[in-house]
């Protein structure tokens, strides 16, 4: 069994690409944004999840929203809180579909997150596994009643 750190004193949460890209560019997820501006939540993140929002924020798509990547990374810089990048996936049944969001359950196992906030479905797939872990897989709209109570 692997060792998990011991839980951060706020409650954490992990932002998948999308979601944060909601809170960045599109303006959503203020629930969440206050939360963790008003330092009762933690957001993790590690390298790659900050690698993989700058390179998305030079797709095309993203054009026609005038994303300003150097201020969005900054909000990223200012609100996550840095960790090591997980090794491996921490536990069997626990593969996500689309490798390049592994990172996204290992890293919320790894550091205790409450939840990992998500659009995609490739994560929300894995909800039933990892609630049975402690951690919550869901879209952001469904954490409000949860982040109401913090």
């Amino acid at each position: 069994m692997p060792n998990f750190r011991a839980p951060h004193a706020l409650p954490g949460v992990v932002l998948d690409t999308n979601a944060v890209l909601d809170w960045l560019v599109f303006r959503g997820m203020q629930i969440w944004a206050r939360a963790i501006e008003q330092a009762r939540l933690q957001w993790l993140a590690c390298a790659p999840m900050r690698d993989e929002l700058q390179r998305t924020l030079a797709y095309a798509p993203l054009a026609r929203w005038q994303p300003d990547p150097a201020q969005v990374l900054a909000t990223f810089d200012r609100w996550s809180c840095p960790c090591s990048l997980p090794h491996g996936t921490l536990l069997p049944g626990l593969r996500c579909t689309d490798a390049d969001d592994q990172v996204f359950v290992d890293l919320a196992l790894a550091e205790g997150a409450r939840w990992l906030v998500t659009h995609d479905r490739a994560l929300l797939r894995l909800a039933k596994t990892t609630r049975r872990r402690g951690l919550l897989v869901l879209r952001p709209e469904a954490g409000a009643a949860a982040l109401e109570a913090l």
